[in-house]
């Protein structure tokens, strides 16, 4: 039995070139490049999403100071529209 599966991923043609390249730089396949890849990824999600919970606390705190006469949940209410602009505008590509 064996312990390793078998799956297929598709990659724009700069990204694929690059992988070849590393590998190849780093006499490995690429299937050891993006096993490590993944297994780092994986090991600093914890590590990723806390500095990204600090930047938006560092955002909302500055947003606090400079609107010191708003209430609170008027500054979080802005602060949503935002996020969710810039998540509209990704999904759309602009």
């Amino acid at each position: 039995m064996s312990t390793r599966k078998l799956i297929t991923i598709s990659l724009p043609p700069l990204l694929l070139k690059k992988a070849e390249q590393l590998a190849a730089e780093e006499n490995r396949t690429k299937s050891e490049l993006l096993r490590e890849a993944l297994r780092f990824y994986a090991d600093s999600r914890d590590v990723r999403r806390a500095a990204t919970r600090e930047s938006l606390f560092e955002v909302i705190r500055k947003a606090q100071k400079r609107a010191k006469s708003k209430p609170p949940n008027e500054i979080r209410k802005l602060i949503q529209e935002a996020i969710d602009a810039v998540r509209t505008e990704k999904a759309s590509g602009s």
